[in-house]
């Protein structure tokens, strides 16, 4: 049986200039240094932040706890559909630039795990604060996975480092194996 839908994947990616792919790349470049000397969160975690949020608004509707799970889920599937949407498009510079912001995500999904036991960060909640919960001590509590909060995160976090450099490096490889279009001859 064959997948009609996934015919695009055996097209060509569409080719990516050689200014485009240097102003990427130096925009990424960039954007980790910008991280790497941010020490309080980033400008980009604010629009993270709202994605997340509205994850246990949507999730919650299935259980707590697929509801507290929701807004990690909803913060990482957002940008992992938009870049599957990009490629089955083709299109390399929207496929790189979503998949870079989904390891991004990493950058506060991994302290916000480390935290479940201090529970120090302040929370954010769309619904009564009096009510809060901690998204990672209920689920690491659930899990049996508690002690082990600091190394998790630790883990994602790293994890999040590993994936916003290789995807910038993914670019650049596909991006020269794809070249500019040349001119026609003749």
């Amino acid at each position: 049986m064959e997948f009609e839908f996934l015919a695009p994947l055996e097209e060509k990616w569409q080719p990516v200039s050689k200014p485009a792919l240097i102003a990427w790349l130096a925009f990424y470049g960039l954007f980790l240094l910008y991280a790497a000397k941010a020490s309080d969160g980033l400008l980009i975690d604010n629009v993270n932040l709202v994605v997340h949020e509205s994850g246990h608004l949507l999730f919650g509707w299935f259980g707590q706890t697929i509801g507290i799970a929701g807004g990690t889920i909803m913060q990482l599937l957002v940008p992992f559909l938009l870049a599957c949407f990009f490629v089955f498009q083709r299109q390399l510079p929207g496929t790189t630039f979503c998949a870079f912001f989904f390891f991004e995500n990493f950058l506060t999904i991994g302290p916000y795990m480390a935290d479940a036991r201090a529970q120090e960060l302040q929370l954010v909640t769309v619904g009564d604060p009096e009510n809060a919960i901690h998204d990672w001590f209920y689920l690491f509590s659930k899990l049996g996975l508690l002690q082990h909060d600091t190394q998790i995160g630790a883990a994602v976090r790293v994890l999040g480092w590993l994936g916003m450099m290789g995807v910038p490096l993914w670019f650049l490889w596909r991006g020269m194996k794809s070249g500019a279009p040349t001119a026609p001859e003749g």
